[in-house]
């Protein structure tokens, strides 16, 4: 059964603490949350203010992804915000290992984000010393993006590094997933389901975790 994982970035912030309740009273089990600067993606969504009033509601771990340029020198901000696991683009991170180790340091879980067009081969040397892999399933900025098929074989060439070498590691999906395409993806090897408007635009939100979660 995957972990899911509803993205607050397809919430309706004029009822954020609603929707962090709705969240509270779901079978979620994390809550995803998306930090765009503008710079690394081209859009901008909210920071470590909105994290820490959402982390006062939210009973769920809060699963940060940091979607910025230089994401290192924010990651005692997002952990004082209340970030229970820190995700960082390999893209965006020339000295991976360093901010992999300040982030742990900090006491959070670490991940690492690849984008569509970033072969999971990039990750063989900083895999052992993550807890997450966000394999982006849509070109990262802005959410409603349609699921980008190849991602399948990326997850099964991830699945298999990881048990090759014996590794406690989460291949988590981000973009896209839907009711009807998420039992192929979690069928692939996925452990985590990053689900946006899946659920919060829902007729009922509640329902499509349960629906999520049966699969």
């Amino acid at each position: 059964m995957a972990l899911i994982a509803p993205s607050l970035l397809a919430a309706d912030f004029l009822k954020l603490q609603a929707e962090c309740e709705m969240v509270n009273n779901s079978a979620a089990d994390w809550l995803h949350l998306d930090v765009m600067d503008g710079m690394f993606v081209p859009n901008i969504s909210f920071g470590p203010m909105v994290i820490e009033f959402v982390r006062k509601v939210v009973n769920k771990p809060c699963d940060v992804h940091l979607m910025i340029e230089q994401p290192a020198r924010y990651a005692e901000q997002f952990k004082n915000a209340g970030a229970d696991h820190l995700t960082i683009h390999i893209e965006a991170c020339p000295m991976l290992h360093q901010d992999i180790t300040q982030i742990k340091a900090l006491g959070m879980k670490a991940g690492v984000a690849v984008n569509p067009h970033t072969p999971v081969s990039l990750l063989s040397d900083i895999l052992h010393e993550v807890s997450i892999v966000n394999l982006m399933s849509v070109n990262p900025g802005f959410g409603g993006q349609k699921f980008i098929a190849y991602t399948l074989e990326k997850i099964k060439q991830l699945k298999q590094m990881i048990r090759e070498r014996n590794l406690d590691v989460l291949i988590e999906i981000d973009g896209g997933v839907t009711i009807e395409n998420a039992k192929e993806i979690i069928d692939a090897g996925a452990d985590v389901l990053v689900a946006g408007s899946t659920v919060f635009r829902a007729t009922d939100p509640i329902a499509a975790v349960e629906k999520l979660k049966s699969l």
